[in-house]
């Protein structure tokens, strides 16, 4: 079996003076989670655009599993979470996800489609009483429904709340863990951090980075340390030797610093837990992309 889902080659696109992207070369495993990662203009929507067929390359050639996209797309092969998705306000939550079930070949059973989106029990509930995060969900269900090898989601997590966003990324990791690939586009940098096998940023239309999380954060000099939240107020936090910014996550402190061995050591001597210290994605995306640090 050809390991390869996408493979897109000298990929070129223009709208009028617009290069929107400039000989772009990616190649997508399956089985894998990839964030997708750019400024706005970067070249990102254009980019799944055309994995999805809903644009044509000016140049160079795009397959999705060996197929064109738009074949593929057909055989119910790719499945896609689009923020403009419209839905009839009317419609229940079981409607909606019927109706996606019907546009695929082999559809997943409509229970445990909507176990795993996290539907059931507002299967019943009209989509214009459905919150932000909750509609967020149904979008993803419709993606599911058809049980593509390749999905793509585009800021999949807008409108949840904690809880919601950490059982989604369990969802997402299960169902690759099954052999399916993940490819998402999102602008919170902690999230394609924390959830992605594999992180690629374009700028300019242009591939600037492709690799691991680490790998990724290694390309800048800055560095953050995590720790356990225990309560302690972000202004004492701020004031710690070399610290730049506290970032509240979950259940975790992320601060980025100029000098993690003495953000460490503070840290370490006033007796938080689970000390972590890693290179800073943010600082590495801004490097990247603008050619400027912080």
């Amino acid at each position: 079996m050809n390991d390869v889902a996408v493979r897109l080659s000298g990929i070129g696109r223009r709208f009028g003076a617009v290069r929107a992207l400039d000989g772009l070369d990616l190649t997508i495993e399956r089985g894998s989670v990839v964030a997708l990662l750019g400024p706005n203009g970067a070249g990102k929507t254009t980019a799944v655009s055309i994995m999805l067929g809903l644009t044509s390359p000016g140049t160079g050639t795009v397959t999705v599993f060996g197929q064109t996209p738009a074949a593929a797309v057909r055989a119910g092969r790719v499945g896609a979470m689009m923020q403009d998705a419209g839905v009839v306000p009317v419609a229940t939550v079981r409607e909606v996800v019927e109706l996606a079930r019907s546009l695929y070949p082999d559809p997943l059973p409509l229970d445990r489609l909507l176990h795993t989106a996290g539907l059931t029990d507002l299967a019943g509930r009209r989509w214009d009483r459905l919150s932000g995060g909750e509609a967020q969900r149904v979008r993803f269900g419709f993606a599911l429904a058809g049980a593509p090898e390749l999905l793509v989601l585009d800021e999949p997590t807008t409108a949840m709340d904690v809880a919601a966003r950490d059982l989604f990324w369990e969802t997402v990791h299960s169902y690759a863990a099954d052999g399916h690939t993940v490819l998402f586009s999102t602008h919170q940098l902690h999230e394609a951090d924390r959830f992605a096998d594999r992180i690629v940023v374009l700028a300019a239309g242009r591939l600037v980075a492709d690799g691991s999380p680490a790998e990724i954060r290694a390309l800048a000099g800055g560095r953050t340390v995590a720790f356990d939240r225990d309560g302690t107020p972000a202004d004492d936090l701020a004031g710690l030797p070399g610290v730049r910014s506290v970032e509240i996550r979950g259940d975790r402190v992320v601060l980025t610093t100029d000098d993690a061995d003495t953000t460490d050591a503070a840290l370490a001597g006033r007796g938080f837990r689970g000390l972590e210290v890693t290179g800073s994605l943010d600082a590495a995306f801004k490097s990247l992309t603008t050619g400027k640090d912080d």
